[in-house]
């Protein structure tokens, strides 16, 4: 018999970092390993998705359209409604909001329920996080995840670095993101083009990587930043880079399908983030030979990179770094082709084979030991 289980998300339509993971492992659990996989979604608009999710996967949506108290109401009497119906094996929460940490509260006790945490505890500090309010609402927050983190069968988080962030919490467990592909072809480090990929939001950073090309170009004009993602309503990166002159040597790109071939077409990746979970747009430029550059923020980058020999780490916020690493790895084409070529090697760990094995693991132990 199948292992049935169930997915619990807000969406699966968008192109974020959540649902790219969400299709990978949970199509190859259900291609692969033996696994009947339910999605339960938020409201989809839509059933055609950013990322491709295998037809075996079956999914359901939940329709409320309330606001307020009656929402979370609606929320989780769809919820309870829904799981009776399918009455999984092992249910996992993907759902990096509150609501998620109390979802457990409301699924009967006998199935055992994961849930996942793709980011940093760091994101939810926000801009304004270091007024006397900014911190009064964090330390809150924090206190709320983590007293609903502890109902949970097992709290899993990306990598090393996240667990520092749940201490006293004896459920937790890293499993790390799978590698979305492993091309046979990658870069030949050759074209004069550095990139980036994620949304606009303040924890991406790409304020402070506008900032260290701006330096950058000075000296290599002939080199070009692409940034791939969802521009904000505001623009603002986009005023930024008109502000520090560098329009012409930069190329804002709304998010791409076929991101595997701009990895392809490019020698640098640079990773300007505030905050990472994990960093996925890392592992899939190493999976091209590409060497990336990372602020140490808190989160996954320094679990990825190992300094000097796969990448570069920089120190976190450390604007006038990032830009003379860029230019180190323009300077000497023979530096960036022996990180790729690391790289590349390295990222081979985050196979889906290699994963989801870890996955399965936690789920079977879970349902026969819970």
């Amino acid at each position: 018999m199948p292992v049935k289980l169930l997915y619990i998300t807000n969406g699966i339509d968008g192109p974020g970092g959540l649902e790219r993971v969400l299709s990978i492992k949970a199509s190859y659990l259900a291609e692969h390993m033996n696994y009947e996989v339910h999605i339960l979604t938020l409201n989809d608009k839509s059933k055609n998705t950013f990322y491709n999710f295998s037809d075996k996967i079956i999914r359901h949506t939940l329709h409320i359209g309330l606001s307020g108290i009656r929402y979370y109401i609606g929320y989780i009497k769809g919820i309870i409604r829904t799981v009776k119906s399918i009455n999984p094996d092992v249910i996992s929460v993907c759902d990096d909001g509150l609501k998620g940490f109390y979802i457990r509260h409301f699924i009967n006790k006998k199935i055992p329920v994961v849930l996942e945490k793709h980011a940093s505890l760091n994101l939810h500090k926000g801009k304004n996080w270091n007024s006397w309010h900014g911190k009064l609402r964090y330390l809150l927050l924090k206190s709320l995840m983590n007293l609903g983190a502890r109902s949970y069968n097992a709290f899993v988080v990306l990598t090393k670095n996240n667990m520092t962030e749940w201490p006293g919490l004896k459920n937790v467990r890293i499993i790390p993101n799978p590698l979305p592909f492993y091309p046979e072809e990658c870069s030949k480090l050759e074209k004069k083009v550095v990139i980036t990929v994620g949304n606009h939001g303040y924890e991406k950073g790409f304020d402070r990587l506008l900032k260290s090309w701006e330096i950058v170009v000075r000296s290599y004009p002939d080199w070009h930043l692409h940034i791939f993602g969802k521009i904000d309503s505001g623009k603002k990166n986009i005023k930024i880079a008109e502000k520090l002159q560098i329009s012409s040597y930069v190329s804002f790109h709304n998010p791409e399908k076929n991101i595997m071939s701009k990895y392809k077409a490019s020698s640098i990746y640079a990773l300007p983030s505030r905050s990472e979970g994990f960093g996925m747009v890392i592992i899939e430029a190493m999976s091209f030979g590409v060497p990336c550059i990372a602020f140490d923020c808190p989160g996954g980058p320094r679990d990825i990179i190992d300094n000097g020999k796969n990448g570069i780490l920089v120190n976190n916020n450390n604007i006038e770094e990032f830009a003379e690493a860029i230019t180190t790895l323009i300077r000497y084409e023979n530096k960036r082709k022996i990180l790729g070529e690391k790289a590349r090697e390295d990222v081979r760990r985050y196979l889906p084979a290699e994963i989801c094995k870890i996955w399965d693991q936690l789920f079977i132990n879970l349902i026969y030991n819970s």
